[in-house]
């Protein structure tokens, strides 16, 4: 019974050396284990800022395009306007606008002029009845059907496309 006795505390010292060994291990691996868990943690909380700042970015990026885009419109509209007033001034230097630089009350004084035609002056056959007024655009679209006028009228898109 004394051997077993012996047997026993013997088995019990090595358990605990061995407990005492391997306890530093464990406490090792416990704590290896707590810090990869704080390291997954942080990960997903970057991982998340990084794409919240992402997203926000391509939201700004978007809205920076939406507004460029409207730019673009408007600077086209700008040119169009300015294409306008170029081709206005150039009625006005041929002389082919001149009718809009009087009032209605300055016609009988205008008489005769190219402003307003009337009488033997301006070459007319009917003796300078009212001629029919047309806007750029009538012309135009009567231009772009009349055969005679076809060569104009792809000259004038080719420019206005210039």
């Amino acid at each position: 019974m004394l051997t077993a006795i012996i047997i026993i505390v013997v088995v019990v010292v090595l358990v605990l050396i061995a407990v005492r060994l391997l306890m530093p291990r464990m406490r090792e691996r416990n704590r290896i284990r707590q810090r990869e868990a704080e390291l997954g943690q942080r990960r997903e909380q970057v991982v998340e800022e990084h794409r919240s700042e992402a997203q926000i970015r391509e939201q700004r990026a978007e809205e920076a395009e939406h507004r460029a885009r409207i730019a673009a419109q408007e600077a086209q509209r700008e040119r169009a306007d300015a294409q306008l007033q170029k081709e206005q001034a150039a009625l006005h230097e041929r002389g082919m606008a001149d009718d809009q630089l009087i009032a209605d009350h300055e016609r009988e004084q205008f008489a005769g002029t190219s402003a307003v035609p009337g009488g033997a002056a301006d070459g007319r056959a009917d003796g300078g009845a009212e001629r029919e007024r047309t806007t750029a655009y009538d012309e135009g679209r009567r231009a772009a059907h009349d055969p005679t006028r076809a060569e104009d009228f792809q000259e004038g898109q080719l420019r206005e496309r210039e």
